[in-house]
Parts: structure tokens; sequence; C-alpha cells
């Protein structure tokens, strides 16, 4: 075990030195380390310095936190605190630079991408290869190698006239030589000289190099000016032709910094409207409400089977037009709907032979529930989807094209990226609306790399943060759209019901706390005492790491964090919020209506959302015409044979009117109902393969004698029957479409009642997201595992006696079969604790601490350390034992 007041001289022993509250904060922040759960600290400190857990913990950093690390990486190893400051603000200094420092080393030292003392600071090793500067991949700050670095294949003669040229002593070996260069160079009144009897052309070589990248071209036979900076090592030969910026010399010339533009503090969400919060929850709740019903009506249209299902998957581009024509939206906001739907579990394919999308039970029994639950439903599963509509469309990595339903539209960073943007609505005053680019601009800032940004090649690096085709800028910008469109938010400004739905206080109690913060450090000012909080000074012993990106706490806002967010809530809380959200949504929507307003135009006006039995059934008996506000509805010939072939009869329909209208029944209504089923039914169609008979020859007359009758190749059976090949359904539809109001009848010669029958699927779950790595471990898991850890590590590091055929190099003990069981029995008499090793009956083998309690029957029954748990272990599979040192 290390000795806290020793500096630890590895990761593993910087882990060790920790609390268990300091480990938990790792592993929430990094839960690859924990899958599997490591067997001591050690192995963490392993996997900690994996590739791919770095590259991971790199792309999680903000900004700030990044640029600190890309500071590291060209600093010397260690570093101080004091030379990485100055690498950070600059020979000039910077205060905002140097407050924020301590925040974003906190950061990175609870990630475990920092370990050490400030006098001895260290960036675990993947992580310096990952970011230093190299010929194949540049540093993203520009700067080149060191002059130790880009001299180690100069020749020694070579070397000893450049210190002669840059006017220094000739040294004995290239070691000191190449280390007085270093030193020259990095002093900055010796380089202030050496710089200004250069030539003017030659700094101006240099100040095109100075900020990036740090290599050029020069010819076989330089120019004088560039012969000049290559005789005094300012710029040093890597290759036939190549040169480079030695890094001290670009360092002097950027005032000691690393960076161009530091970026200690996210840009502002800067306002673009403010609107009163009344205004916005009551547009708010009129998009949710226009939400519900295009679900409905989406569900409704593909109530008796959907479009088929394409071969590989999805729906087709042409049935995704026509959805978007029957919903009288654009095709993205189709695409949405159809998605929204498919995520909450109210829609799936059947699974039949001739696959085909249809509601699912669960659709059933959503409609069943208020409005707010429903409502409640959709918003949830929206924010935690990881499909992402905004790709249909476009085409995946092999070139195919994604479609809606379709494989290939899961994107993990989507819930991420939704709930952030949310929560930068929410950390607005009340009714405020963000300027998008300004969101964006956050966003870049907190989450400057995604993918593998670092460590590659440049034309391997996906696209920029700004540019439009960037993933998550596009995710951005589709997340306010969409939850415009679903009600979570209002005029572009976060409502009521959309702030609960996160699990963020309500505004106002957010704004009494942050004016009450500002009031005690008035005080405390004025009292002349030191604000409390944390404070900006560096030192190991600071908590904090709570880097400007990391995430607090739901419920909580750090007073001196500058991007404190909220944290995306569990499933059951995000099911508590949700159904708060619905609640509070719930008074805000309007009430549904049981009359309409008949009009002589044979329309009606529906002023407000319907109950559901009227809609249903005038959605029989009317088309809808247009919707808004207001629905009309329009009554044709066709639409009352429509309700007519459902069983209602003109005395049902003409009493269905009266008493659903607040206006008398036209005339004109009631003369176009009466005359429809006049003569509905006057033809009868069956099965022959079809035939049509009437009691009034001239009526078959008239058919027969009809043009447009010539394509059902009818033939007369009898003075009162008609016959052809075609089915019963395509003579009613052309008979029909001749202007007829046949009815079908059975075998018995009874009217057929035709009614939509709903189809349904067989039970379907909702689509599970696709997580982005290992989901966050909860508090138990991590005490759990830490506890575990804790335990392997004892075993692992404990000292031990010497004894027979003890382990050498972290082999088993050996001990015969009776020193074994002598010794187990004697622990038993002395309560010491013992080192075992054991085969588990897979053939696997551990090392185990445990304490004795009970030996009896070839098993001893002991505390194990390592499992934090009493255990019995059969003693033959023990492999020996041995005593624990006292110390």
């Amino acid at each position: 075990m290390s000795n806290p007041a020793t500096p630890p001289r590895s990761l593993a022993e910087a882990l060790r030195a920790r609390d268990d509250a300091s480990l938990a904060v790792l592993l929430r922040a990094r839960p690859d380390l924990i899958t599997p759960v490591p067997t001591d600290l050690t192995q963490l400190a392993t996997r900690a310095g994996t590739r791919a857990s770095v590259l991971r913990a790199l792309e999680r950093l903000d900004r700030f936190a990044l640029q600190t690390a890309e500071a590291l990486a060209v600093a010397g190893d260690p570093a101080s605190y004091r030379e990485l400051l100055g690498l950070m603000a600059g020979d000039d200094g910077d205060p905002a630079v140097a407050a924020a420092l301590p925040r974003a080393l906190g950061a990175l030292r609870n990630q475990a991408l920092v370990w050490g003392d400030d006098d001895r600071l260290r960036l675990v090793r993947t992580a310096r290869e990952v970011l230093a500067p190299s010929p194949q991949y540049p540093s993203p700050t520009g700067l080149g190698p060191t002059v130790r670095e880009a001299t180690s294949g100069m020749s020694p003669g070579r070397i000893q006239e450049i210190v002669t040229d840059a006017g220094l002593p000739s040294t004995h070996d290239p070691v000191s030589a190449v280390d007085a260069l270093t030193k020259l160079f990095g002093h900055r009144k010796k380089m202030a000289r050496l710089l200004a009897a250069a030539p003017a052309e030659s700094r101006e070589v240099l100040g095109r190099l100075v900020w990036g990248p740090p290599y050029g071209q020069v010819t076989p036979e330089p120019a004088a000016h560039l012969r000049w900076l290559l005789d005094r090592g300012l710029l040093v030969p890597t290759a036939p032709g190549t040169v480079v910026l030695p890094r001290e010399v670009a360092l002097h010339l950027r005032g000691g910094r690393a960076h161009r533009e530091p970026e200690p503090v996210p840009p502002a969400v800067e306002p673009t409207a403010t609107h009163r919060p009344q205004v916005v929850d009551a547009t708010a709740a009129g998009q949710a409400y226009t939400a519900l019903a295009t679900v409905e009506e989406l569900l409704k249209d593909w109530d008796e089977g959907g479009p088929a299902v394409l071969r590989a998957g999805g729906l087709s581009v042409r049935d995704l037009k026509r959805t978007a024509v029957a919903l009288d939206v654009p095709e993205p906001i189709a695409a949405f709907w159809v998605e929204l739907a498919y995520a909450a579990g109210l829609l799936a394919s059947d699974g039949e032979a001739d696959e085909r999308f249809a509601a699912t039970p669960a659709y059933d029994e959503w409609l069943d529930r208020p409005p707010g639950e429903r409502w409640a439903q959709l918003a949830s599963a929206w924010l935690t989807a990881t499909r992402t509509c905004g790709l249909v469309g476009g085409r995946d990595a092999k070139d195919r094209a994604l479609s809606a339903l379709g494989p290939g539209l899961d994107r993990s960073a989507a819930p991420e990226v939704r709930h952030r943007v949310l929560t930068l609505l929410a950390a607005l005053p009340e009714g405020t609306a963000p300027a998008a680019e300004s969101v964006l601009a956050r966003l870049r800032w907190e989450r400057p790399l995604r993918g593998p940004q670092v460590g590659v090649p440049p034309r391997e690096r996906s696209r920029a943060w700004g540019s439009e085709d960037d993933l998550r800028s596009r995710l951005a910008r589709w997340t306010l759209t969409e939850a415009e469109l679903l009600g979570v938010t209002g005029r572009g400004a976060l409502s009521a019901h959309g702030r609960t739905l996160l699990g963020a206080p309500p505004a106002k109690k957010a704004q009494e706390k942050a004016q009450e913060r500002a009031q005690e450090k008035e005080q405390e000012k004025a009292q002349g005492q030191e604000p409390s909080g944390p404070g900006p000074g560096p030192g190991p012993a600071l908590d904090p790491g709570l880097g400007p990106g990391d995430k607090l706490p739901v419920h909580h806002h750090h007073p001196d964090h500058p991007a404190a967010v909220l944290e995306p809530l569990s499933p059951p809380e995000q099911a508590v919020a949700a159904a708060a959200a619905g609640r509070l949504l719930a008074p805000l929507l309007p009430e549904p209506l049981d009359h309409v307003l008949l009009q002589a135009d044979l329309t009606a006006v529906a002023p407000g959302p319907l109950r559901r039995p009227l809609a249903d059934a005038l959605g029989v008996l009317a088309d809808v015409e247009s919707k808004g506000g207001a629905t009309v509805y329009r009554f044709t010939p066709a639409s009352v044979r429509r309700a007519l072939d459902a069983g209602r009869t003109a005395t049902d329909l003409h009493a269905f009117l009266t008493t659903h209208s607040r206006t008398p029944v036209p005339q004109p209504l009631a003369y176009l109902i009466d005359d429809v089923a006049r003569r509905h039914g006057h033809l009868r169609v069956g099965a022959a393969s079809a035939y049509v008979r009437c009691d009034d020859d001239t009526v078959l007359n008239e058919i027969m004698a009809d043009k447009r009758a010539a394509a059902l190749r009818l033939r007369r059976l009898a003075p009162t029957v008609l016959a052809t090949q075609a089915d019963p359904a395509t003579l009613l539809e052309g008979l029909r479409a001749m202007g007829y109001a046949p009815a079908a009848e059975s075998a018995e010669g009874d009217v057929l009642i035709t009614r939509a029958h709903a189809h349904r699927t067989p039970p379907r779950t909702a689509p599970d997201p696709v997580p982005d790595g290992p989901p966050a471990p909860d508090t138990t898991l991590l005490a759990a595992a830490i506890r575990a850890i804790r335990a392997g590590d004892l075993a692992a590091t404990a000292p031990r006696k010497p004894a027979g055929a003890a382990a050498r190099g972290g082999e088993l003990p050996r001990t015969t079969a009776a020193e074994t069981l002598a010794t187990m029995q004697a622990a038993v008499l002395t309560g010491d604790t013992l080192w075992i090793g054991y085969v588990n009956a897979e053939g696997t083998a551990s090392q185990r601490v445990i304490a004795p309690i009970r030996v009896e029957g070839g098993f001893v029954t002991a505390y194990d350390h390592t499992a934090d748990e009493v255990r019995t272990y059969p003693l033959h599979r023990v492999t020996g034992v041995a005593e624990l040192a006292e110390d």
C-alpha cells in the first residue's frame, strides 16, 4: 500500500489514494471501466489507460478541459501546475484562464486522464500519445516536435554547427548541445535578441508557421533568409525538402501560449425573443393537442392494415408520400410522426407473410387514456429514443437509402443531444426563446470532439462541428424543431410541462435560489469573508473536478458552475416526470366538444376537438375538407352511402345530426340523405363470380346500355339479373363509379353491412434505444463495484509471509494438504487472516484473502475479504495457504 504522504509513482497508486466518493465520480464518468468490474485497482488503472477508453473519455471533455489536456501533451513529463498555467494563459497571463484552469484540471483528474500532485502532473500515456504532435497526426495546438525530437537523427557535427551559429559555445557531446539550444529557445530575452538580428523575410516565414501547421517545404538550395533560420536551428530539416518549426521556438513567438484562443468560459445562449409564460404554455398545449390528433389520424388511416414493409425493412418512399398527403404535412414531418408512433410502441409490423405496418394492441390502450397521459407517453418516448427521423431520405455508409421505420436510423448520441438542448432552454428565464446558432455554439464548446477525432489522420476525421453535415449539429436543430411539433416548447421557449418532463425545478424556484446565492456572496464580501464554495486555487485537495462541462446531479445546480446541467433521469424517474408533465398539461388542453355547426353548403364545422364517438361517426358520414383551429367536414353522396353501408339508416342519420348540431339540419343535407338512402340497395350485388339484380328491369337496361359498363362485361341471365366474371368488389366499385348506389348481399339475400375491421399486430414492445457505450451505473452498482475493487486490491497488495513453496511473482501459494489444514485450523483459533489460492469448478484460479471461521467435513467457512461476504470453500480446491505479514 502506498503512503498517502508519498507522491504516487503510477496511476494505480494515485487511484489507490482516492476515497470511495472520488472513485465513484470516476466510474460514473467512465462506465466502461466497470464493464466488467475489474479485480483490483491495478487492473482498473490498466483499463483506464487503454486506447478505446481514453478516446471515449476525451470525447466527453468540454473544450477548455480538452485544451488543458492538449497543453499537458506538449508540456514536460511531468509538468508543474505553473508550467501548465503558462501554456494556457501565456506570458502576459489571463485572469479568466487562471480562474477556470483548476476546474478543468480537476475534471481531468477525476476522469483519471491526469494524475500526480501539482508539482508533478502527468497525462496518462495513451492520452499523451493521442494528443502529442507528430508528423502523421498534427496536434490541435499547431505545435511541432521539441528541439530534442527534431534533431534526433541529425549528425553531432551538424548540431555543433547550429550551436555555434546561434551564438553559443560549442559542447563536448550532442546531448549537451541540444540542451543548450533548448535553454536558448526557452529564454525570452536571449531569443528576442536572436530574432531581432533575423532578416525581415525570415521573421515572415516564422510568422506563417507559428500557429501551425509547423511543417514547410524548402528547395535543395534554400534562399538566404531560409538558410539563416536553418543555420541557427530555428527551422530543422526532418526529411528531404521538409523543415519543421521547433516547439520551443513557436512557444516563444506565441508568447508562451499553447493555443491561439483559449476558451475557458462557455459561450452564452443568446435569447431572440421573450414571451409571457402563459402564452408559451398555451401555444405548446395547442401543439401537444395537434400531436395527439396527428398520431391518432395516422393510425386510424392504417387501421385496416397500413403500407407494406419493404424487403429490406421500412416504409417505401411512395407510401411515405401518401402518408404525408393524408396528414397534410411535408414528408420529413410525416416521417417524424411515423417514427414517434413506432418509438412509443403504438406502431409495428404485423409479421405476416405479406408483412404490413399496423397499430399494436398498445394503441387501443393509449386511446383510452386521458389526453395528458397520452402526450406524456409520446414525449417520454421521443426524449429517450435513439431513432433519428431526420436521417430519412439520406444514405448510409454503404450508400443505401435510409427509409422511415427501416434499419440504420439509430444514433446513440440523439437522447444526449435532445436532453442537453432542452436543458439549455430550461436554464433561460421563463418564456425566453434562444437563438439556434448560440445553442449550437454552446454544444460545440461542451463536446468539441465526437468519434475518432484524435489520433487519426486528418483525412479520416469526421467533419468539423460547425458544418451542416455534422450529426450533432443536425441533431440539435432537429431537436428544436421536433420539440415545437410535440408541444414541449411553444414559440421556441420551453414550456412549464416541458420543464417538468426534464425533471427540472420550476423556473421561479431556480431564479429565487440563484438570487439567494448572489445575496449571500454579497454579504460575505461586505464582511470581508472568502465566498463559500470551491475556491479557484490549484491543488490536489481541490475536489471537484467539476469542470465546466461536467454534469451535476438532477435538481442540483452548482452556484459557481458555468455549465451546470441536469442529469438524464433513470427510467423510473423519467416515468414519474412524464406523468407529472402530463398532469400539468392536462388543464391546458382544449375540452372535447359534443356538437358541430351544420351549414347550408353541405358542410359541418367542428369549432374544436370532438369527443371520440362523435368524431368517429362523423368521419364515416362526411369527409374532412380542412383542418386547423376548426375542422370542416363535407357531406357528399359517397360519404352518405358509406354511412349507409356501415349499417345506418336514413332515420338514424337524421337523428344523429339533429342531436349533435347546434344549428338546424339544412334542407339540402336532409334531401341528400333521403335521396341516397332511397337509391341505396336498389341494386343488389352478390357472388356468381358476381351478379347484380334489381326489381326494376329498366334500371338494368340503363346499365347495359351505358358504355362505361363495357369493362364489367355484363350479361343478362334474367329480366332482373345481370352476371359478370368480375368479383363482387370490382362490380360494386364499377357501379358506384357510374353513379349508382348498389348494396352487397349475402347468399341468403340479406344486405351485407360493411364496417372497417381494425387490424392489429401481435403484442409488440417499443424498440429499445441503442446505448452510447455502457449505461451509467446506479448508486447500488457503484457501491458494490467499489467494494469489490477494494477487496480485490487488498488481496493483491497485502504483504505475505514466505511459506514453503509460496508464490513468487504473483503465482498462487502452494502448500501440502496437511499444511493447509493445519494452518486453517490455527487461524480459526487465533483469528488470523490468510492468503489462499483457489481453483473453482470451471478450473479458474484466483487469489483470496479470508478469515477462517470454521473447518469441518473437508470445507472451510470463512469471511472472504475479496468478495466481502461469508463463503464456504472445499479444502481440496485450495492450492495453498500463506499467512499475511503483521504490517
